[in-house]
């Protein structure tokens, strides 16, 4: 059997049922996007003056790993924190309307603000972000009932996803509980970390840390296979983990395991339009291919080809099952990939 049949049969083994629940804990945000086009400079200032011509929101951070998972047919279980303010509104109706997800474990914290990111395009170049959030730990209240619904959705989960993007719903702490749980369980647990201390933190099923944060965590550069292969294998010492995945942009992924051979994945993207929420693609489609019951290796040559689509489409995406299934087909969804993004847009505006 070919490469291309293989993967054909990997992604129809893809759970596609209701009853196939991935957890998804971590920091959930709003991206915003601002279109216009630049025709002059301000008098005021040597700044572009963008004309505004029209404007959306996506959900971002770990609301995108929620969307790529519904895409790919699963049923994504959120479990988070925003605001008491209209970004946090808007998340809470993305998920409830937009994406059909119960939202009852996503909790208010009245005293910070939703997670919003939002970027200034003109002529396809991002100009400028705009960040509004808080990077303040939970409270000991939230964190403990946030802690209390996945215990309780954990025997109904098939995979749970930790989403870190430094924003206060993720620590060591907090991980160390999860992965516990986790392992009595027999849950496989998916962590994309961004900050917190990954020293001894156990069996984790796979970290999936990019170039920056596999070179910051580890202490050596990458910026080629070997040096990606002596990162990876100082991060599984490191941090005691079965599987490191580094996501390497334009250089693809390497999968580095505790037990078994190095295997470096060139890109398969046909255009890189954009990285953003390249990574959040990457942990849904590993979570749903383990869930399916694929090894690691198998799981990880899937999400790089999702990779690989959702960085030929503009903002934070996702992949659905027949973009991937044309893709692997050797038929790249480029146009489709447009099409349905500019949908997208539409509904969101």
């Amino acid at each position: 059997m070919n490469e291309r049949s293989e993967s054909g049969e990997l992604v129809r083994d893809i759970p596609n049922a209701d009853y196939v629940r991935i957890g998804v804990l971590g920091d959930y945000m709003l991206d915003e996007y601002v279109l216009g086009r630049v025709t002059r400079i301000s008098p005021e200032s040597p700044v572009p003056v963008v004309e505004h011509q029209s404007q959306y929101s996506t959900l971002g951070g770990a609301g995108n790993v929620v969307m790529n998972i519904k895409a790919l047919g699963g049923t994504p279980v959120p479990f988070g924190i925003v605001g008491n303010d209209i970004g946090g509104r808007r998340i809470k109706c993305s998920l409830q309307d937009g994406a059909g997800v119960a939202s009852e474990s996503i909790l208010v914290d009245s005293s910070r603000p939703t997670t919003v990111k939002t970027r200034i395009i003109a002529h396809n170049q991002q100009l400028l972000r705009i960040d509004a959030e808080s990077r303040a730990p939970m409270t000991s209240e939230l964190r403990e009932k946030m802690l209390a619904g996945v215990r309780s959705e954990l025997p109904k989960l098939s995979a749970l996803i930790v989403s870190d993007y430094d924003k206060g719903v993720v620590s060591r702490p907090i991980f160390d509980t999860l992965l516990a749980a986790c392992l009595r369980a027999r849950v496989p647990i998916v962590l994309d970390p961004k900050a917190f201390d990954l020293s001894d933190v156990g069996p984790v099923t796979v970290i999936t840390p990019n170039e920056r944060e596999a070179e910051r965590f580890s202490g050596f550069p990458v910026d080629n296979d070997s040096a990606a292969e002596r990162a990876g294998q100082a991060l599984l010492e490191k941090t005691g983990a079965r599987n490191i995945l580094i996501t390497r942009g334009e250089h693809g992924m390497s999968l580095i395991p505790a037990d078994g051979k190095i295997v470096h994945m060139p890109t398969q993207s046909k255009e890189v339009y954009d990285v953003t929420g390249a990574g959040d693609t990457v942990v849904a489609v590993l979570a749903l291919a383990l869930a399916a019951g694929r090894t690691v290796l198998d799981a990880a040559c899937l999400a790089n080809t999702a990779a690989g689509i959702v960085v030929g489409k503009m903002g934070t995406a996702t992949v659905d099952r027949e973009e991937l299934e044309s893709a692997l087909a050797g038929r790249w969804p480029a146009q489709i990939s447009r099409r349905r993004a500019l949908r997208a847009r539409a509904g969101l505006s």
